[in-house]
């Protein structure tokens, strides 16, 4: 079943042509990963997957409803959920804080005014299991802004699963992260359920080749590649527009 269907999708800005007829599908329970230059459409994709943008042509399909003109709050409750390139946490909250709230926006009780966080015992043992699985329920008292950059990346991807979304789109997870810290990105999105769709950006080739099982090469707005990560490694046409050389890819292994 396709937990995702693109078809013909085009955006235009003026006479810039950011994404020109694109069209591929998302299986269930995927691992795609979206690589390209800079400038090659991808966060563009992802705004129009995620409705920020609205095409200028072409259809967007989510569990075979057409979204295509449904708004991103909309796409959310149908189970879209999207962390972003920058950072968007409560920084001056404490961990668990961030993550009652972003359990809290998701259930019907956020209409209850007068009762307070405590009194949701479900809630918090929500957020323990969320904190657990990304490794951070040691640090769930810390203040945000004292966590480390791959620490705050962590939790950011956490509070993306909170609302048990069926597609994750994830804009660069491992940008601004050292080696290790990107490692344990990789295991967290490697570590989700086969039931969550996972669709990233990224251009971290250890990140790439270590969660894809199928990668899509845009370049000017266009695919130019799309297939498995043995595929992509192999594809001349990557290495000479994306890649550069044959080295940046021959380090690192085919996940």
């Amino acid at each position: 079943m396709e937990a995702l269907i693109v078809e013909g999708l085009s955006k235009d800005f003026g006479g810039v042509h950011a994404v020109s007829n694109i069209s591929f599908r998302v299986e269930v329970g995927e691992r795609l990963v979206i690589i390209g230059p800079n400038g090659a459409g991808k966060t563009t994709l992802f705004n129009l997957i995620n409705g920020q943008l609205s095409p200028t042509a072409g259809r967007i399909y989510f569990y075979g409803q057409d979204i295509t003109d449904i708004l991103t709050h909309r796409r959310a409750h149908l189970g879209q959920a999207r962390s972003f390139q920058v950072i968007s946490l409560l920084l001056n909250l404490t961990v668990i804080d961030n993550t009652l709230l972003s359990l809290h926006g998701t259930k019907p009780s956020r209409f209850e005014m007068l009762r307070s966080m405590g009194s949701f015992a479900n809630v918090f043992t929500e957020a323990q299991a969320i904190l657990e699985a990304a490794a951070l329920w040691e640090k769930r008292d810390e203040a945000v802004k004292n966590l480390s950059y791959g620490e705050q990346r962590r939790l950011e991807i956490a509070l993306s699963l909170a609302p048990k979304p069926k597609l994750l789109l994830l804009d660069e997870p491992s940008s601004g992260l050292t080696r290790d810290e990107g490692s344990e990105i990789i295991g967290l999105i490697n570590n989700l359920g086969s039931n969550i769709t996972v669709i990233i950006v990224d251009h971290d080739m250890d990140l790439v080749f270590g969660v894809a099982k199928r990668i899509i090469v845009l370049h000017y707005g266009q695919v130019i590649a799309d297939g498995t990560p043995e595929i992509i490694r192999a594809d001349p046409r990557v290495r000479e527009i994306y890649m550069g050389t044959e080295e940046c890819i021959d380090h690192v292994g085919v996940g």
